[in-house]
Protein backbone atom coordinates (compact mmCIF):
# COMPACT_ATOMS: atom_id res chain seq x y z
CA UNK A 1 0.00 0.00 0.00
CA UNK A 2 1.05 3.09 -0.98
CA UNK A 3 0.06 6.55 0.73
CA UNK A 4 0.45 9.69 -0.99
CA UNK A 5 0.19 13.43 0.44
CA UNK A 6 -0.02 16.46 -1.19
CA UNK A 7 1.43 20.20 -0.42
CA UNK A 8 1.87 23.44 -1.38
CA UNK A 9 -1.89 24.46 -2.81
CA UNK A 10 -2.85 28.02 -2.00
CA UNK A 11 -4.23 31.16 -4.04
CA UNK A 12 -1.95 32.82 -6.18
CA UNK A 13 -2.60 35.61 -8.87
CA UNK A 14 -2.41 35.20 -12.22
CA UNK A 15 1.27 34.87 -13.63
CA UNK A 16 2.40 33.69 -10.64
CA UNK A 17 3.77 30.14 -9.73
CA UNK A 18 3.44 27.78 -7.11
CA UNK A 19 5.00 24.07 -6.59
CA UNK A 20 2.97 21.56 -5.76
CA UNK A 21 4.62 18.05 -3.47
CA UNK A 22 3.45 14.65 -2.49
CA UNK A 23 5.46 13.10 -0.57
CA UNK A 24 4.66 8.85 -0.72
CA UNK A 25 5.15 6.40 1.95
CA UNK A 26 6.67 2.93 1.17
CA UNK A 27 9.37 1.80 -0.04
CA UNK A 28 8.83 0.84 -3.30
CA UNK A 29 8.48 4.11 -4.34
CA UNK A 30 11.18 4.41 -6.38
CA UNK A 31 10.07 1.89 -8.85
CA UNK A 32 6.32 3.58 -9.92
CA UNK A 33 5.50 5.99 -12.24
CA UNK A 34 3.94 9.15 -10.96
CA UNK A 35 1.20 11.82 -12.02
CA UNK A 36 -0.19 14.58 -11.24
CA UNK A 37 -4.69 15.19 -12.06
CA UNK A 38 -6.70 18.06 -11.40
CA UNK A 39 -10.31 18.62 -11.73
CA UNK A 40 -11.81 21.59 -11.18
CA UNK A 41 -15.70 22.28 -9.65
CA UNK A 42 -18.28 20.54 -12.43
CA UNK A 43 -15.42 19.37 -14.66
CA UNK A 44 -14.06 15.53 -15.16
CA UNK A 45 -10.52 14.74 -13.48
CA UNK A 46 -7.89 16.13 -15.92
CA UNK A 47 -4.41 14.67 -16.82
CA UNK A 48 -1.89 17.56 -15.96
CA UNK A 49 1.93 15.48 -16.20
CA UNK A 50 3.55 12.49 -15.46
CA UNK A 51 7.29 11.07 -14.80
CA UNK A 52 8.71 7.98 -15.20
CA UNK A 53 10.54 5.61 -12.16
CA UNK A 54 14.05 7.29 -12.90
CA UNK A 55 12.81 11.07 -14.22
CA UNK A 56 13.74 9.94 -17.70
CA UNK A 57 10.84 10.40 -19.40
CA UNK A 58 8.02 13.17 -18.89
CA UNK A 59 4.91 13.26 -20.46
CA UNK A 60 2.23 16.59 -20.79
CA UNK A 61 -0.92 17.46 -21.55
CA UNK A 62 -0.30 19.89 -24.41
CA UNK A 63 -2.14 23.26 -22.34
CA UNK A 64 0.38 22.85 -19.54
CA UNK A 65 3.79 22.05 -21.69
CA UNK A 66 6.01 24.75 -20.96
CA UNK A 67 4.69 26.30 -18.03
CA UNK A 68 4.07 23.57 -15.99
CA UNK A 69 7.21 21.11 -15.11
CA UNK A 70 7.22 17.61 -13.10
CA UNK A 71 9.93 16.20 -11.64
CA UNK A 72 10.77 13.68 -8.83
CA UNK A 73 13.37 13.31 -6.01
CA UNK A 74 13.51 9.44 -5.11
CA UNK A 75 15.65 9.69 -2.38
CA UNK A 76 12.87 11.81 -0.53
CA UNK A 77 9.87 9.97 -1.75
CA UNK A 78 8.34 13.37 -3.71
CA UNK A 79 7.61 13.72 -6.93
CA UNK A 80 6.82 17.65 -7.44
CA UNK A 81 4.57 19.87 -9.83
CA UNK A 82 6.39 23.37 -10.47
CA UNK A 83 3.59 25.66 -12.07
CA UNK A 84 4.56 29.07 -13.47
CA UNK A 85 2.53 31.28 -15.22
CA UNK A 86 -0.71 30.52 -13.54
CA UNK A 87 -4.00 31.42 -15.24
CA UNK A 88 -7.66 31.54 -13.50
CA UNK A 89 -8.45 28.56 -15.73
CA UNK A 90 -5.45 26.34 -13.75
CA UNK A 91 -8.17 26.49 -10.68
CA UNK A 92 -8.56 23.10 -9.34
CA UNK A 93 -8.10 20.65 -6.91
CA UNK A 94 -4.88 19.14 -7.68
CA UNK A 95 -4.10 15.41 -7.16
CA UNK A 96 -1.19 13.22 -7.22
CA UNK A 97 -1.39 9.77 -8.31
CA UNK A 98 1.45 6.65 -7.88
CA UNK A 99 1.34 3.63 -10.55
CA UNK A 100 2.64 -0.06 -9.97
CA UNK A 101 4.22 0.15 -13.13
CA UNK A 102 7.58 2.33 -14.25
CA UNK A 103 6.37 4.35 -17.50
CA UNK A 104 4.45 7.01 -17.56
CA UNK A 105 0.60 7.06 -18.40
CA UNK A 106 -2.04 10.16 -18.97
CA UNK A 107 -5.37 7.91 -17.98
CA UNK A 108 -6.46 7.92 -14.77
CA UNK A 109 -7.69 4.51 -14.61
CA UNK A 110 -4.14 3.55 -14.93
CA UNK A 111 -2.81 4.36 -11.73
CA UNK A 112 -3.59 2.82 -8.42
CA UNK A 113 -3.22 5.06 -5.76
CA UNK A 114 -4.66 8.69 -5.05
CA UNK A 115 -3.66 11.56 -2.85
CA UNK A 116 -6.43 13.35 -1.44
CA UNK A 117 -5.64 16.72 -3.18
CA UNK A 118 -4.59 20.36 -2.52
CA UNK A 119 -6.64 23.29 -3.74
CA UNK A 120 -5.02 25.40 -6.35
CA UNK A 121 -6.56 28.52 -7.06
CA UNK A 122 -5.55 31.78 -9.41
CA UNK A 123 -7.06 34.81 -9.10
CA UNK A 124 -7.16 37.12 -12.07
Amino acid sequence: QVQLVESGGGLVQAGGSLRLSCAASGRTFSSYSMGWFRQAPGKEREFVAAISWNGGNTYYTDSMKGRFTIFRDNAKNTVYLQMNSLKPEDTAVYYCAARRLPVVAGRAGLYDYWGQGTQVTVSS
